[in-house]
């Protein structure tokens, strides 16, 4: 089953970088955006963590909660923070029971082999923690300031 727009919140939990456990139904009370990425210290997820930590106080301003996810342990989490000064908080879905609720555990293919991995995508949820949109398969390039530019949106209806 894949997560579609209007459904709620999945109830899992992740790791966040000092080992806490972070249940996403607690993320209710205001906009909230979870990103998924595939690996620490790559060129595309350095660059989305970058962008999204550059926006970050554009997306508090609004209220917003924002969180990067892959499957890096914390320590790696905390050495990508600390060695690109990011600002948006990253999380370690250790289980792999949030990327199975929402459909990013795929099977990809590079120069000809297949392989299971994490498919980029973001989802933003509203204040009673229903989904107001999905991106899947992202293209980094701009995709942070789409982000931000649906919650406004949504914050206008």
């Amino acid at each position: 089953m894949v997560i579609e727009e209007g459904d709620k919140i999945p109830a899992v939990t992740l790791d966040g970088t000092e080992g806490e456990a972070i249940a996403l139904a607690d993320k209710l009370g205001k906009p909230f955006v979870l990103y998924f990425y595939p690996k620490d210290d790559t060129s595309g997820c350095t660059r989305e963590a970058q962008d999204f930590s550059a926006l970050i106080p554009e997306f508090t301003a609004l209220g917003a909660e924002v969180l990067g996810v892959s499957k890096d342990p914390p320590i790696k989490h905390q050495k990508f923070i600390n060695k690109y000064d990011l600002t948006v908080p990253l999380a370690t879905d250790t289980s792999g029971a949030a990327m199975e609720a929402f459909g990013v555990w795929v099977e990809k293919q590079l120069y000809g082999k297949r392989y299971m991995g994490i498919d980029r995508s973001t989802f933003l949820f509203d204040a009673e923690g229903k989904l107001f949109r999905a991106w899947r398969r992202v293209r980094v390039p701009g995709h942070a300031v789409d982000v931000l530019e649906s919650i406004k949106e949504m914050q206008a209806r």
